[in-house]
């Protein structure tokens, strides 16, 4: 009788990480391909949150990466002023804008800036993040814990690596790449 108890567990157990950990991954297309992320609600519950409502209500689809530095990261989000298929799409105020959401407090966590990793754009204010985010193309260890990462590239990182790259120092991108779409997987 304990066998099957303990077998009972294990399955329950095995079946609800399953569960979870499906629920946590995001299919980002891309002209270039698919992008899988896995977030990480166990280190930032708000701004996984917040990243799955804006993706699942189509705000992510047709976002430019307005903000892209070779060997550094590629940013986008902009729901606002960064959204090619919105009357209010204007390129130069990308980066600007956000959601009509409230802003998202810091979750700064033990996650390392590595290559992949997801993480929530901000102003200098660290409780400003709201629907912008930058997936890192290299290690950026001076983000760590000042940046709340939340997720990571778990296949298709070749995809981001493929997004135009806007100038070296202040990253602005002319015909910039755009998300086709953002969805749960």
């Amino acid at each position: 009788m304990k066998k099957i108890f303990y077998l009972f567990i294990l399955f329950f157990s095995l079946l609800t990480n399953n569960i979870f950990a499906q629920n946590n991954l995001m299919i980002l297309k891309l002209t270039y391909g698919d992008v899988e992320i896995e977030l990480y609600p166990q280190k930032a519950p708000n701004h996984v949150k917040r990243f799955k409502e804006l993706a699942e209500s189509g705000k992510y689809d047709g976002v430019v990466f307005h903000r892209v530095i070779d060997g550094f990261m590629a940013q986008t989000g902009d729901v606002k002023f960064g959204n090619s298929n919105s009357p209010d799409f204007n390129l130069s105020l990308a980066g600007t804008g956000g959601s009509d959401l409230p802003n998202v407090k810091a979750e700064f966590t033990d996650i390392a800036h590595t290559r992949g990793i997801l993480s929530a754009a901000r102003s200098a204010d660290p409780d400003s993040a709201n629907s912008q985010f930058f997936i890192c193309f290299d290690s950026a260890p001076h983000l760590d814990r000042q940046y709340s990462a939340f997720g990571k590239v778990i296949k298709g990182m070749e995809f981001i690596d493929m997004i135009k790259k806007g100038d070296p120092n202040s990253g602005s991108v002319n015909e910039p790449d755009k998300i086709i779409s953002l969805r749960a997987k």
